[in-house]
């Protein structure tokens, strides 16, 4: 077997745990060697998980010296899930030390700092990629399906949403996270639905945004609407909540040939947190009763849902890496979509201010 890619995650909570270290886990071409979090109930976890790695604050991290064992110069990859404050600064010190870098979705707070990490990246003969982990969705892989078989016709309205109900903010930095830093679900899941959005659709011409906080303790907006027009007419609409007491389907797409309504989200996430790991035989795969259906002329007919599987992100990275193939997101793609949060904002007149009060709103259109 070839050397494997020696990985470090930095940062252990819900996307480090979750999304990244398992995968990374699952498969052969990786090897998880670092692990950075200064919480002693993560470390004890990550520990509990990953025992050849090696566990570390993020001093030890910091402090870590050319020639140390915790070194940049003994990694190959490091993935950065940590708040999205801290993206620019941990990625450009790994990128400046020769390690490919993943960051996590926000990529960046502003489509500017992503602009000059790409440049930096490309400067330094780097593999730089962003963790857009949902195009790898079951229901998005089953759309995707869809409308390459021509199932829908021609396809005039997308409407995506992820809704939670979180009306208490539970983690420490969101509860301080402006705008600034990268806060708010326009960044978090926003980035999601608008990724996917013009992943399926392309660029768009046309842009209108209704943000609100809605908790009395949010800094930046938890409850959002964005409306895309894309240059070839199909019109995405687009929700994310986090107050969300009743869910809307996570999928509606309206064609001149029939819809595809899906009401669930995909499972992946469920499973990797009640211990279902990539690879085993349920990973991604959803029960009939999760199907969504397509509809023509008032019946239903069920679609089986495409299995999820978030890893296919990495096994592309590892290609990427080894054998010099593409990258599995390109990062200007994220920027794209931090573009239009920012005709958003910029239209608005203003950025949601860091005190906002709860229930606070704005609106704003813009033409891109």
């Amino acid at each position: 077997m070839e050397q494997r890619i020696r990985t470090a995650v930095l940062g252990y909570g819900l996307a480090g745990s979750v999304f990244h270290a398992p995968s990374i886990a699952a498969l052969d071409t990786f090897s998880l060697d670092v692990i950075v979090t200064s919480d002693p109930a993560r470390q004890a976890a990550a520990l509990a998980a990953h025992p050849s790695a090696r566990v570390l604050s993020r001093e030890e991290w910091d402090s870590a010296t050319g020639d140390g064992a915790n070194s940049h110069e003994n990694l190959d990859l490091v993935v950065v899930a940590t708040p999205p404050a801290t993206h620019v600064r941990l990625a450009s010190r790994a990128l400046a030390a020769g390690c490919a870098v993943v960051v996590d979705k926000p990529f960046t707070p502003s489509s500017a700092e992503g602009e000059a990490l790409i440049a930096l990246a490309k400067a330094r003969g780097q593999i730089l990629t962003t963790y857009q982990n949902r195009r790898w969705d079951g229901e998005y892989l089953t759309l995707v399906k869809l409308l390459a078989d021509g199932a829908l016709g021609s396809v005039h309205r997308f409407e995506s949403r992820l809704e939670r109900w979180q009306p208490v903010i539970t983690k420490a930095w969101k509860a301080q996270a402006t705008v600034d830093a990268g806060g708010g679900i326009l960044f978090d899941l926003g980035t999601h639905l608008i990724d996917q959005a013009l992943e399926l659709f392309g660029p768009v011409t046309r842009v209108h945004g209704e943000l609100a906080a809605r908790r009395p303790a949010e800094m930046a907006d938890d409850d959002a609407f964005v409306a895309l027009e894309h240059a070839n007419g199909v019109i995405s609409h687009l929700w994310m909540n986090l107050t969300a007491a009743h869910k809307g389907p996570r999928l509606r797409v309206l064609g001149s040939e029939g819809a595809y309504v899906k009401q669930d989200g995909d499972i992946q996430e469920a499973q990797l947190q009640a211990g279902i790991r990539p690879g085993d035989a349920s990973y991604g795969v959803e029960s009939p009763e999760q199907w969504g259906n397509v509809w023509r002329a008032g019946e239903a007919a069920p679609v089986p849902t495409e299995r999820g599987d978030f890893s296919v992100f990495y096994e592309l990275l590892a290609d990427a890496i080894s054998q010099g193939g593409p990258v599995p997101v390109d990062p200007a793609d994220s920027v794209e979509g931090l573009k239009i949060i920012e005709l958003i904002r910029a239209s608005a007149g203003r950025s949601l201010p860091g005190s906002a009060t709860s229930g606070s709103a704005t609106s704003a259109s813009a033409d891109s």
